[in-house]
């Protein structure tokens, strides 16, 4: 007589219909992402209105560096992500706590090297960015004490992808609101000095954020233990932060690439800067604050990716590869809903949002509202392009994506944009963005349907079956 099966584990993402699920799923973090960016936006008001262009230039600059420090452990979770989830879906915690133990001691070693480095060397990365003068010194002052945060959300960051991969994004949503209502709170204090405090200038928003991320890092562990949550680490465990070599090497292996991939697009995105600025400033300033609005524009797609990412990784290992095509087709669904609505509501109320932006009389809201209707349709195609990654990369295809992200946004809009542009001018901007988008979709798509990757996946469901 076989043993009983043993009862799914908490946060088990191959239980229920596929949609509700990963609507349930995708949800909270798409609310995360939402809350950075207004943490980020309402931090940046602050510093603009308190302490002028010059401030607002240093952090800035200073976060670009931040940024690329961040893409490199988003690489390392999201491969942390798929190999915690492959573990929960098989029901085998105690590989899903070596999975987390391992990454969070590979980034956490990183992340304490590169904040020693940066606090040291952060006048040759300023230098190296060539930021403005009159910016430097505030940049300076900024950047030496926002590394201090680095670990402290370096470590926030794994155990939030960890969980995520457990099926857990209800518990690093209740933290990130936590550090972002005290980090928003404690700007205006710190800058401006309160009480015993004295005014801390931009330094003061630099640490506003490193105690918010600590008190959230706190907060998160304490509920973690006080609810005994399984991915948590007592005792011998916690030798399992010292990074295993099996370990090690999936997540370095995936890590990596999918690292570079954020970096691919934050690169197309500087370029696309560079040509929106040749064509003059009412332009510019109507692609600045179209950026401000198209920033959530992707996060139904970003969050929806990370979900399937975890549903397909936790599918994986619990043998049901037969619903895998069924839950690439509800992510896609799902994100066709979720941006085609955004889209609507846009188009609908683009006019006061942009004059909020940009003032009632300036002449770049008709530029905006004109670049609104070509090139708002790009996030319909690449949504589909995110959530197909998503699939991907919890099989383990990483360079399929960059080979994708490179063609259609280098080669294709670039091209398309030098052939296009003498006959079209400035508009050849917006509809090479098309072309690229639809472009990463068809490949994304033949690469799902039909790369070696597939066939395996195929075989293994037909034995199943």
């Amino acid at each position: 007589m076989s043993a009983p099966k043993a009862p799914p584990l908490r946060g088990d993402l191959t239980q229920g219909p596929l949609l509700k699920t990963l609507i349930l799923f995708a949800v909270p973090q798409m609310i995360g992402n939402v809350l950075q960016n207004l943490n980020g936006s309402i931090n940046a008001v602050w510093i603009g209105q308190l302490l002028g262009d010059a401030a607002l230039a240093a952090t800035a600059n200073a976060n670009i560096i931040m940024f690329l420090l961040f893409a490199l452990v988003f690489g390392f979770g999201m491969a942390a992500t798929v190999r915690i989830g492959q573990a929960w879906g098989r029901q085998d915690v105690v590989a899903a706590r070596r999975a987390l133990g391992t990454a969070i001691g590979l980034t956490t070693g990183i992340a304490m090297v590169t904040t020693v480095g940066g606090i040291v060397f952060a006048p040759q990365l300023l230098d190296w960015l060539a930021t403005p003068g009159a910016s430097r010194g505030e940049a300076l002052a900024y950047l030496r004490v926002v590394f201090i945060a680095n670990p402290l959300a370096t470590i926030t960051t794994m155990i939030a992808m960890g969980l995520r991969g457990a099926g857990d994004a209800g518990t690093p949503l209740r933290f990130m609101i936590l550090t972002s209502v005290i980090d928003v709170a404690l700007n205006p204090l710190l800058i401006l000095g309160f009480g015993p405090i004295p005014p801390l200038g931009i330094a003061g928003s630099a640490w506003a954020t490193v105690i918010a991320t600590a008190i959230g890092l706190i907060g998160l562990l304490a509920f973690i233990y006080a609810r005994d949550l399984p991915l948590r680490l007592r005792g011998a465990e916690l030798a399992w932060l010292k990074p295993r070599r099996d370990e090690l090497a999936f997540i370095l292996g995936k890590g990596l690439p999918m690292g570079t991939q954020m970096l691919v697009i934050s690169g197309a995105g500087v370029i696309m800067i560079g040509l929106v600025n040749r064509e003059g400033l009412v332009l510019a300033a109507a692609y600045g604050a179209l950026l401000q609005i198209w920033n959530y524009m992707g996060m139904p797609a970003m969050a929806i990716g990370a979900a399937v990412s975890a549903m397909v990784a936790q599918h994986i290992g619990a043998a049901r590869e037969a619903r895998v095509d069924a839950i690439s087709r509800a992510g896609s669904a799902a994100n066709l809903l979720m941006t085609g609505a955004l889209t609507v509501v846009l188009l609908l109320f683009d006019g006061p949002l942009l004059r909020l932006f940009l003032g009632a009389d300036s002449p770049s809201v008709a530029a905006a509202l004109h670049v609104q209707d070509l090139a708002i349709w790009t996030y319909l195609p690449f949504g589909i392009t995110i959530v197909l990654f998503g699939t991907l990369r919890a099989y383990g295809v990483v360079w399929t994506q960059i080979a994708v992200l490179l063609t259609s946004m280098y080669l294709v809009r670039y091209g398309c944009y030098y052939l296009l542009h003498p006959h079209l001018g400035a508009d050849a901007l917006w509809y090479s963005l098309l072309v690229s988008s639809f472009l990463s979709m068809l490949l994304t798509l033949a690469a799902y349907l039909y790369a070696p990757w597939r066939r395996p996946m195929l075989q293994r469901v037909a034995a199943g079956g």
